[in-house]
């Protein structure tokens, strides 16, 4: 049997100009000139704090942090950091607070689906084509 499931399609890939640029277009008295150096300084910031082993909390989105990935040795003195560290990862765990929730649950009912088919619709020239539930 059959299973038809679900997924997530991305519709574009906003850089950090342009996400700049949407930031100053809504009611900012900051350019997007402006507003893309805090973003480039976030950024480098976040990165330098993970580094020195600090979870950085962006109230009302979330925590960023590390998480090792390792492979184990049989004894303390055989583990070596070289060998057996595969990778340091950058993980973002959503926030929860109940007035900006964005936990999983919270998300979803945020969302708005469409089927992929009233997409491709638009894409060729049907504009008028409804959105399917």
């Amino acid at each position: 049997m059959v299973k038809w499931f679900g997924r997530t399609k991305s519709l574009e890939t906003l850089n950090t100009r342009r996400l700049a640029q949407h930031i100053a277009e809504h009611g900012s008295i900051y350019t997007p000139d402006v507003v893309y150096g805090v973003l480039e300084k976030f950024r480098s910031c976040l990165v330098e704090m993970l580094l020195e082993s600090k979870k950085v909390k962006i109230d009302g989105l979330g925590t960023f942090y590390t998480t090792l990935e390792s492979a184990g040795a049989a004894k303390k003195e055989d583990y070596n950091v070289q060998e057996h560290i595969k990778g340091l990862h950058i993980r973002f765990l959503p926030g929860q607070e109940q007035e900006v929730n964005l936990s999983s649950r919270q998300f979803l009912k945020k969302a708005e689906f469409i089927s992929i088919d009233s997409l491709n619709a638009k894409s060729k020239g049907d504009g008028d084509a409804p959105p399917e539930p």
